[in-house]
């Protein structure tokens, strides 16, 4: 008990502001590529000019920014989970939002109708989806979490090899370049200590992009174009457009954030050692839809809790919810003051691949992390569960056409991994071990459970 009421006291610490400002401009600094990619995806899709895809760009860090601190920092007993949370733009909506926005009746203010009113409906439904709680012992999270963080390399790996679309892609300065930034960043973990050691990413990253410089790999030009200051204006592509068969669509997005956020929670109380009761998954799960209307209000997209962050924290062990804070204050400055958001878009998408292999396997770490305290041994069901889930979560990634032939208003569910992976855990635990309540499949090894608080505080 006594851990957790340390573990407590390091997640609301207030750390000293320099040192704070350099942790929370590392977490920025590995989110920074993964928030600003779907603005660019969705704006290219939709044929939007230039100057319309900044202004996503924009808006977007703006609602990370503000959706972040919500998160982290919490208003009353309705939001915030109150843990080291970032949020950024989920990937599941990619493809749901450039079909709506498409749509000549729908276009943006369609779309962001959709979003808005999805994010309603999230809100209203987050105790139903807390009263499923019991649907996702550690045997559906701990898969969950691993499949999330195996299907991620994918992207990590992209990155590494010169990122989306480049012409000369898997180029030794590219994979090199990467690799630098890993070496660096295990370097400076394994003979640092203290706050050189939880900088390690921020270290290894700057390392790579003096590299990139030195070898002429960065351009930052269009800098002297940019206003110095430029703020963000609610419904600047028009007063939303609301029509339910896309708001259904869109609302279908949200429960995946949500679910994704769920296996990231209990990640996230593993890593920092918290307790997490039902109230906090709801303020949480209710900040997550939150994201959704604040995204809608600002012309951007639904938002959910980035799992490179959490990852980041596990690396660092720097547990300080308000670094998070921190962060989103910086995501707000690089929203309004334009010319600071584009020197760090200037950062290459290889050199956040040598960062992105850690941050990501530190997600999958998590997961394994959760299988602990699965009964294996005398379970052999459980084996199946794990085994079968990971597959079907890997399929999106290993075969994206492989549901090619599926009706297209399946394809928010069926490019999801981690939502494969969740319907699949669940249904077989529930086919294996039936529908007990009581915490299925948690090891009675009492020193494991102490290690993991939340495992106990969502039983019954």
């Amino acid at each position: 008990m006594s851990t957790n009421n340390n573990s407590r006291d390091e997640v609301d610490e207030v750390l000293p502001a320099g040192r704070m400002f350099t942790l929370g401009l590392q977490h920025v600094l590995v989110m920074y590529a993964g928030a600003i990619t779907v603005p660019l995806i969705v704006g290219g899709a939709l044929g939007l000019p230039q100057d319309h895809i900044a202004l996503l760009i924009t808006a977007d860090l703006l609602c990370c920014g503000i959706v972040s601190f919500l998160q982290a920092f919490g208003i009353g007993r309705w939001l915030g989970i109150r843990l080291p949370v970032m949020m950024g733009i989920s990937y599941a909506g990619i493809a749901p939002m450039i079909a709506i926005g498409l749509n000549p009746e729908m276009g943006l203010p369609g779309l962001y109708g959709a979003i808005i009113g999805a994010g309603i409906i999230g809100v209203l439904i987050v105790p139903l989806v807390i009263r499923l709680l019991w649907l996702f012992p550690p045997i559906v999270t701990g898969t969950t979490l691993t499949s999330l963080g195996v299907s991620l390399f994918g992207v990590a790996i992209v990155w590494a090899g010169g990122g989306y679309g480049v012409e000369d892609f898997g180029s030794f300065k590219y994979i090199g370049t990467a690799g630098f930034v890993l070496l660096i960043t295990l370097l400076v973990a394994r003979f640092f200590k203290g706050f050189m050691s939880s900088i390690a990413i921020l270290v290894g990253l700057a390392a790579g992009m003096l590299l990139a410089m030195a070898t002429g790999n960065v351009s930052f030009q269009g800098l002297d174009d940019m206003p110095w200051v430029q703020m963000v204006r609610p419904f600047q592509f028009g007063f939303p457009v609301f029509e339910w068969s896309s708001i259904l669509t869109m609302t279908l997005v949200v429960i995946i954030t949500m679910i994704e956020s769920i296996g990231l929670f209990y990640s996230l109380a593993i890593i920092t050692n918290r307790k997490l009761e039902k109230e906090d998954f709801a303020r949480g799960l209710r900040t997550d839809a939150m994201g959704a209307v604040i995204g809608g209000i600002f012309n951007t997209f639904p938002y959910t809790s980035y799992a490179q962050n959490i990852g980041l924290v596990g690396i660092t062990g720097v547990r300080s919810r308000f670094v998070c804070v921190v962060a989103a204050a910086i995501l707000v400055a690089l929203a309004l003051f334009p010319k600071m958001a584009h020197i760090v878009a200037a950062i290459p998408h290889y050199v956040l691949g040598g960062a992105a292999l850690i941050m990501f396997g530190m997600v999958a770490a998590s997961g394994i992390r959760i299988l602990q305290a699965v009964d294996f041994k005398n379970n052999r069901h459980n084996m199946f569960i794990l085994a079968i889930s990971l597959g079907v979560g890997l399929i999106p990634m290993v075969s994206p056409k492989f549901f090619g032939a599926a009706p297209e208003y399946l394809t928010p569910l069926l490019n999801s991994g981690v939502l494969l992976s969740v319907i699949s855990a669940v249904i077989l635990n529930l086919y294996f071990n039936g529908s007990n309540k009581e915490g299925i499949s948690v090891t009675d090894n009492p020193e494991l459970l102490e290690e993991q608080p939340h495992l106990e505080s969502v039983r019954g």
